[in-house]
């Protein structure tokens, strides 16, 4: 009989609240860099992932939505800005 994999659970602090925090500030000084933040938590999550020896398509997929969503945002800033 096979066994299940373990999915790879991501550790507190991780790349979703980044990536919410991103989405949420009410700042615009701030949104930059909140993005920047969260990019860099999902690339290196996106890497733990490739690693790892576990059905992780799901997350793959929360990755890849999450950095269209943060470039859609940073793309709107730069039209609001010129």
């Amino acid at each position: 009989m096979r066994s299940q994999p373990t999915p790879v659970q991501a550790p507190p602090g991780s790349w979703r609240e980044l990536y919410s925090a991103a989405l949420f500030e009410t700042d615009t000084m701030r949104i930059p860099a909140r993005i920047a933040d969260a990019e860099k938590a999902i690339v290196a999550r996106a890497r733990e992932l490739f690693s790892a020896a576990a059905d992780t398509i799901e997350e793959d997929q929360a990755l890849d939505d999450a950095l269209y969503a943060l470039r859609a945002l940073q793309s709107c800033l730069h039209l609001r800005a010129a």
